[in-house]
C-alpha cells in the first residue's frame, strides 16, 4: 500500500500563523485611531486654507480657525500653535509636522512621523 503525503500546516504552523495574524491584528487596531486623527487633520487644514482669503486673512484668526475644527474634530496630537503657516504664490500654505507614539505591548511602542501641508504636495 502507498501511503498519500498528508497536505495542511501542523500544530506549530497554525500556532505560528496564528501568533503572526494576532500580532498583525494588534497593531491595525492600535493604529486605526492615529490614521483617522491624521485624515482628520488634513482635512481640517486643507478647509481653512482653502477657505481663507489670501489677502484679509491674519494667522490669528487661521489659527483660530483650526482651533474650532480641533475641537469638533477631537484633534489632539496638533494645536494651532503648531502650524507653520506661510503665504506662496498668492495662496495660503499651512503646514505641520508632527510625531505619534503608539504603545502596544508593555514597553514596546511605535512612533509614526507625520506631515501634513494644504499645498497638496
Amino acid at each position: 500500500m502507498t501511503r498519500k503525503r498528508q497536505s495542511g500546516l501542523s500544530l506549530i504552523g497554525v500556532l505560528l500563523v496564528g501568533a503572526l495574524l494576532g500580532a498583525c491584528l494588534l497593531v491595525g487596531f492600535k493604529m486605526v485611531p492615529v490614521v483617522t486623527e491624521y485624515f482628520g487633520i488634513k482635512r481640517a487644514i486643507s478647509v481653512v486654507a482653502s477657505s481663507a482669503d489670501p489677502m484679509n486673512a491674519s494667522v490669528s484668526q487661521l489659527r483660530s480657525d483650526f482651533s474650532k475644527r480641533a475641537i469638533v474634530d477631537e484633534i489632539t496630537s496638533v494645536t494651532a500653535s503648531d502650524l507653520d503657516i506661510t503665504k506662496e504664490n498668492g495662496r495660503i500654505v499651512i503646514s505641520v509636522e508632527y510625531s505619534r507614539k503608539v504603545p502596544l505591548v508593555s514597553n514596546v511602542s511605535l512612533l509614526v512621523d507625520f506631515s501634513v501641508s494644504s499645498a497638496g504636495k
